[in-house]
This record gives structure tokens, sequence and C-alpha cells, in this order.
């Protein structure tokens, strides 16, 4: 998102610090950074300040406060020249900054991508689309490590052969949620929250191996494809209770078919 020019609405610079439920599958990847850093923030701390006590040295920026950002300076070049991220005392930039922690070579090769797009072309009313896959990947975007026939079912989005016969492969596949406005739907859990997913290699076994192939398989004309595939979160085994039950499934307006 670049904060010098309004694309979407704006979001409120401050914000009560939320009750966050750490035992949910989805929060593993920045667990160990997030919940002492929550702890701070609703102990009276600013965001930027709690994200840096906890940060020791794990992301390859720090936090300062949204004032830091000079007026009519793009967000991310910012980011980039100054290796600092300005921070609300707000959810959205709060799960920015534990994404930095968790994820932060991939981070920083997206702000390079982010800023290098700008360099070029200048900040413009309509994201080209190389910015636009960048957005997407960042606010909304997850990771695969998955047998072949997962993500085959989820790329053709066969949702009854994902979630059915193939159920027992979910258990050898690992997601993970970098996109921190998916996280923060992912606060108070709804069936239709949806991930833009890439395929990541099978092998991959954490969030740290994660993070250093992605940062290494990004560039500009990878995202200017969209690789993406759409995956309604809450419908992967194991991540909600309701979708034991097969009629989960069952919801066009969720589980939708390929156009």
């Amino acid at each position: 998102m670049t904060r010098a020019a309004p694309l979407t609405p704006p979001i409120s610079a401050t914000q009560t610090a939320p009750t966050i439920d750490w035992q949910q599958p989805w929060w593993q990847p920045v667990r160990r950074w997030g919940e002492p850093a929550l702890a701070r923030w609703q102990a009276g701390a600013g965001v930027a300040g709690a994200l840096n006590a906890v940060a020791q040295g794990a992301a390859p920026v720090r936090f300062v406060p949204q004032a830091a950002l000079p007026a009519g300076v793009a967000y991310e070049q910012f980011v980039f020249a100054e290796r600092a991220v300005p921070t609300r005392d707000h959810l959205h930039d709060f799960l920015n900054g534990l994404a930095w922690l968790a994820f932060p070579q991939a981070k920083r090769r997206l702000n390079a991508l982010q800023a290098a797009e700008i360099a070029r072309d200048g900040v413009r009313a309509t994201r080209g689309p190389v910015r636009d896959a960048i957005t997407l990947l960042d606010e909304s975007g997850a990771l695969l490590a998955a047998p072949e026939p997962l993500w085959q079912a989820l790329a053709a989005r066969r949702w009854a052969e994902l979630f059915g016969p193939l159920r027992p492969l979910w258990r050898e596949a690992r997601l993970w949620v970098p996109g921190h406005a998916a996280l923060e739907k992912l606060v108070s859990p709804y069936k239709s929250i949806t991930a833009h997913v890439l395929q990541a290699p099978a092998a991959l076994e954490s969030a740290a191996e994660a993070d250093a192939w992605l940062a290494g398989w990004l560039s500009a004309e990878r995202l200017a494809a969209k690789p993406f595939a759409p995956l309604p979160l809450l419908g992967v085994p194991g991540w909600w209770p309701a979708n034991g039950d097969a009629a989960f499934y069952d919801d066009p307006q969720v589980f939708r078919a390929r156009r």
C-alpha cells in the first residue's frame, strides 16, 4: 500500500490493542514475536516500540512512528531507503510488523521490487501488473508446500477432490500466511477469508525455509504473471473445526468454480 497516494480508504492511525488467540495454527510462524509484542501494546506501548522491543535483530528494518514518513514520500520508497517501516498504532500495521519478523528476506525483496517499480514509473492512481501482484502477495499472500496432487486440485478449484479424496494428503502439507491483511481478518475468523496462494517446494519444512525460498523466487516477471491460486483458509483441514463436516464445502459463494 502506498500511503503517499490514497489508493484505498485510509486506516485510522490508532486502535485499541486486540485480543488474539495465539493457539490458532495460522499464528504459529509469528507467535514467538507476536505474543510478547501484543502484551507490550496492551500495556500501553506504541506498536513501533513494541515491535522493536521483541525484534532482537530478526528484521532487516526498524519500526518507526507513522509521523516519521515525510509528506509526499511514497511509503515503499521510504522503507527501502531508510530501512524503517512507518507504523501506526493499529492492528494492520502490527501484523505487518510481525510479517517482517517472520519473513524478513521475502519482505525485503518485495519492498525492493516495489521501490524499483515506483522509481521507474512513479506513483500512479492505478497500479501496474507487478505492483498489483506485489500488493496481493504482501497483503493476502500464502505459501503452500504440499504434494503435487493437492496443488493441482487447488489450482483447478476442484474443491470436492481437494477436501474429499485428497484430504489425507493435507497431513503432508504446510501452509504459511505472510499476508498481513489476511492475518488481520483471521483475528476474528469468518468462512470466506481467502488467500492468494503460491506453490512452494514440497520439501520446505519451516517458515524460515519458506522465507528464504520466496525471497529467491521473487522477480517482477514471475509476479506479473500472477501465479496465485485462491484458497479459503478456513477450509484447510485442521484449521477450523466446522470443516470436518463435508457440508462445510457446499457453499459456492466461498468455494467458487473456476471461470
